[in-house]
């Protein structure tokens, strides 16, 4: 199978010490500095034009911002767009930069998008209700007018690195849409379906610059139900307070028995971290359909 890549730009702008004006509301960083730093990633998101980029080590912390335009989150190990019109995420992309983990090795479209079905009425007067960027972690939440959409994400190159969490009246339908070149299968080792582009990995001593994992991945669900999927495109039932997470790597094929019923503080985080016994890798894997 082929990759489709598509080059995004993940540069570094550094965060303005101290208040900042993003919009019609000032902004106050802070500057807490805690106990153990990641030096594995390292976020910048740009808001209404500016881009927030903490020290290592401290953070930045927002509430309340009127927003327009993209917010585009880039790291050093992924980077994606989010459109507070829709309140969907697009171009989720890994970078492919050095790392013993990485899954690719140039800048690889995983999902096209990530968007949930909302009316126009359920997604007027949007605002950033809080937003927080710390290293190599980010946590964004939208308030509309039908409810509040959080965004968590981690700059790591595989792990349980991402989650949308909707709380609304009602169930929210999130449809994911991968990008050309990658699809989804069943795993013939699990009977699970993972995502993936069916290129087989490199080993270092195959290739010491240019050598990678399998690419693997898998929609991770808790208090949601799946209501369709095809080769490309699957839709979710997301309960209030639930979530769809995203799975990358070897988490994404271990004998896990699946996320606990959870709909408070649930983490992006949650990762087995090979506790579990991993399968033979799904060569050659057959997209759905």
């Amino acid at each position: 199978m082929s990759r489709f890549t598509t080059a995004l730009v993940f540069g570094r702008t550094a965060m303005i010490a101290g208040a900042v004006l993003l919009g019609s509301t000032t902004l106050a960083g802070t500057a807490a500095a805690s106990g153990k730093t990641s030096t594995a990633g390292d976020f910048a998101v740009t808001v209404n034009g500016t881009v927030y980029n903490p020290p290592t080590g401290k953070d930045f912390k927002a509430s309340n911002v009127s927003v327009s335009g993209l917010v585009t989150v880039r790291g050093r190990n992924v980077g994606f767009d989010i459109d507070p019109g829709t309140l969907g995420v697009y171009r989720y992309t890994l970078t492919g930069a050095p790392d013993p983990s990485r899954m690719v090795t140039k800048p690889t479209v995983i999902y096209a998008s990530k968007v949930p079905t909302l009316t126009a009425a359920q997604r007027a007067g949007v605002r950033i209700q809080d937003l927080e960027i710390r290293d190599d972690t980010l946590t964004v939440r939208f308030q509309v007018a039908g409810g509040t959409f959080k965004v968590q994400a981690k700059d790591a190159p595989q792990g349980g690195i991402f989650q949308m969490e909707p709380e609304f009246a009602g169930p929210v339908e999130l449809v994911h849409t991968l990008a050309p070149g990658i699809f989804y299968f069943v795993n013939p080792f699990t009977g699970k379906v993972n995502l993936g582009n069916g290129i087989d990995p490199v080993t270092k001593a195959q290739d010491p610059v240019n050598y990678h994992q399998m690419l693997l991945g898998k929609d991770s669900p808790q208090v949601a139900t799946k209501t369709f999927q095809d080769g490309s495109v699957t839709k979710w039932s997301v309960a209030s307070g639930g979530r769809m997470g995203g799975v990358l790597g070897e988490d994404a094929i271990e004998l896990s028995a699946g996320a606990s019923n959870c709909t408070s503080k649930c983490q992006a985080q949650e990762r087995i971290r090979g506790s579990l016994p991993v399968p033979p890798l799904p060569l050659d894997p057959t997209p759905i359909g």
